[in-house]
């Protein structure tokens, strides 16, 4: 592989129970007392089509905006304090940096959780680009995200590894076209049964293995 995509929420940082559960609170309020689980199945993607998938024409585009901040900004204020990458992420982003392969971001997150992200850990300068819910007019599973993310890096995106932790983020690779690596913190190996483009499952960045 030429270049690397990575995702960001329950990739990068092992925050995807918090989205969950926000998401779970948020949901409570808007009339859905939904289970956990059902959240973990169900609730993926841009926030404002989610809420559009789930509601319908009941709010408006502004409310819908509206519900999406508040959403996120409980997700930062809550997690601030437990921010850092996944174990080994950072000697495996020097390393790739060291070996001259690019890298970029495709994340469904808002742009103010990326900046969240790459500017509190202090790791931006390790991407070519950064693509985010704003960044495209179509969310995951639509491939634009990963198509944009390997065109930053001149590659064709079959020249790309992603990796991802969801089955929607998944089937976006697989829909663009690239290879995958799943990092375990959300789904477990046998929800990925149906994809035949993973080429490995990996609790964390210590047993990724690739040669660079």
């Amino acid at each position: 592989m030429k270049g690397i995509i990575f995702d960001m929420d329950g990739t990068m940082v092992d925050n995807m129970m918090v989205h969950h559960r926000i998401w779970q609170q948020v949901l409570k309020d808007l009339g859905l007392d939904w289970s956990i689980d059902k959240v973990k199945a169900e609730i993926h993607g841009v926030n404002t089509e989610i809420l559009k998938r789930l509601f319908g024409d009941k709010y408006s585009d502004e409310e819908r905006l509206e519900i999406s901040n508040r959403k996120e900004a409980a997700y930062r204020d809550y997690f601030k304090s437990k921010l850092q990458l996944i174990d080994g992420l950072p000697a495996f982003l020097e390393q790739l940096h060291q070996a001259n392969i690019p890298m970029a971001i495709g994340t469904a997150a808002p742009a103010d959780n990326a900046n969240f992200v790459l500017d509190a850990l202090n790791i931006r300068h390790y991407f070519k680009g950064v693509f985010h819910a704003g960044s495209v007019s179509k969310g995951k599973p639509n491939p634009e995200i990963f198509l944009k993310a390997a065109a930053s890096l001149n590659l064709k995106p079959e020249d790309c590894l992603v990796f991802e932790d969801s089955v929607s983020g998944a089937a976006t690779a697989k829909n663009a076209g690239c290879k995958a690596i799943i990092v375990t913190t959300t789904h477990s190996k046998e929800e990925f049964a149906h994809f035949d483009h993973i080429l490995q499952f990996v609790n964390d960045y210590t047993e990724v293995r690739i040669d660079v």
